[in-house]
């Protein structure tokens, strides 16, 4: 049950229903458990975090497939070798297999995240308000925005 309330914060469309979406949530639980409550509170900033980046980034965001990926081939690596002499020799492994890995990455064609897409972080669109009480403050600190 809270494993699928939560799930919910993150299938929100835009960043704004995302921070709503865990304020719900968050009162929601928090009538049967404090404790989580009080945990998705205190941790709301990274919670959302995501949610500052624009939309096309959110899946691969929270994908972790490319970290399993480059676990996968250290693994591999080190079943190779069996037995390592000392902890150093495990060390300049997993380094020069970390630094073949982002030298890939350097030369490659294929992007993680396209270039329309890391250009949104230069240029991002203006940022909603978190809560219906921030939206209050804004029309009452700018009433000309009423009018118009």
């Amino acid at each position: 049950m809270v494993a699928a309330a939560v799930r919910t914060i993150f299938a929100q469309p835009d960043a704004g229903s995302v921070r709503r979406q865990l304020d719900v949530i968050a009162g929601m639980l928090g009538r049967q458990f404090p404790k989580v409550e009080t945990l998705l509170r205190d941790a709301a900033c990274d919670i959302t975090a995501f949610a500052d980046f624009p939309t096309e980034h959110w899946k691969k965001i929270w994908s972790t497939n490319p970290l399993e990926r480059v676990n996968r081939e250290i693994k591999r690596r080190t079943d190779i070798v069996g037995v390592f002499p000392n902890p150093a020799a495990l060390l300049r492994l997993t380094g020069a297999v970390l630094s073949e890995i982002h030298d890939e990455w350097q030369v490659s064609d294929r992007r993680y995240l396209s270039e329309k897409s890391m250009t949104l972080l230069a240029n991002p669109k203006p940022a909603e308000p978190a809560t219906p009480t921030e939206e209050i403050r804004q029309e009452v600190a700018h009433p000309a925005r009423l009018a118009s």
